[in-house]
This record gives C-alpha cells, sequence and structure tokens, in this order.
C-alpha cells in the first residue's frame, strides 16, 4: 500500500518537473522518463497483484524503449542542428 502512494507521489513530481522545465530538452526527456519509469511500476505492481499475465507489461516495456530511441534521436539531431539543447532555440520553420 505504501509502495503505490510512493509511486504515485513520484509520477505526479515527474508531472511537476515536466510542465515547469522549460529551458533544457534532456530535463525534459529525463521527467518523461521517470514517469513512465513509474507508470510501468504501477502496471506491474496491478499485475502482479490481481495474477495477471504480464504480456502488457512486456508491451508497454517495448513502446518505452521506442519512445526514449525517439527522445534521444531528437536531442543528438537537435544538438547537431543548433549546438545546444534548449528549447527556446528550437522552432518549427527552422526544420
Amino acid at each position: 500500500m505504501i509502495l503505490s502512494y510512493i509511486l504515485i507521489f513520484g509520477f505526479l513530481s515527474s508531472i511537476i518537473v515536466f510542465c515547469s522545465t522549460r529551458k533544457h530538452l534532456l530535463l525534459s526527456l529525463l521527467s518523461l522518463e521517470f514517469m513512465v519509469l513509474c507508470v510501468f511500476m504501477m502496471l506491474f505492481l496491478v499485475t502482479f497483484n490481481y495474477g495477471y499475465e504480464v504480456y502488457m507489461v512486456l508491451l508497454f516495456l517495448v513502446f518505452t524503449v521506442c519512445e526514449g530511441a525517439l527522445g534521444l534521436s531528437i536531442l543528438v539531431t537537435l544538438i547537431r542542428n543548433q549546438g545546444n539543447d534548449y528549447l527556446s532555440s528550437m522552432s518549427v520553420l527552422s526544420w
């Protein structure tokens, strides 16, 4: 029970950090990964407690890895083009 409260607190704190970071793309990506990690742990606890199959958890992990790789590729592309990871230097017209 206390673990679920800790995971909910971690999820809410990652949402607050994601909404408050407006300077660096890397900080936004890290808070998104922490949010996904909290959701993964909550999903695993629910499937483990109720005795469901863990195939949904594995599918969630596959999509999480794809999301992380996509975020890192966007970060590398942004750093190669602009030289920094500031969100203020990113514009839709420059793509």
